[in-house]
């Protein structure tokens, strides 16, 4: 496979990714996207009614949806962070060691 194939099979990966990404959110009406974090504060609620936070978040999303999709966009740049470091230390180690 010649490079200009392989640029464009990754490119073809990312918009795969994003639109499977993104097509949830347009398609899916008045859908329930809602995490642990709602469910432990119910039932914390629950437990201890008198419990107050002692931390409130800086940034708060306008829905549930953004904050589904911030979540996914957080975990995806993590994941090829952790992705490009094991590739640079992998092709580190098969390169062939050069004489000082």
């Amino acid at each position: 496979m010649n490079q200009s194939h392989k640029v464009l099979n990754n490119w073809f990966l990312i918009l795969a990714v994003l639109g499977l990404t993104i097509a949830p959110l347009i398609f899916v009406r008045h859908g329930k996207f809602g995490g642990a974090d709602d469910q432990a504060k119910t039932a914390i609620t629950e437990i201890q009614p008198q419990y107050k936070p002692w931390f409130t978040a800086p940034f708060a999303p306008a829905s549930n949806e953004i904050a589904s999709l911030l979540f996914a966009s957080q975990a995806a740049l993590g994941a090829g962070i952790v992705g490009y470091a094991i590739g640079v230390y992998k092709g580190r180690s098969q390169q062939p060691k050069r004489e000082e």
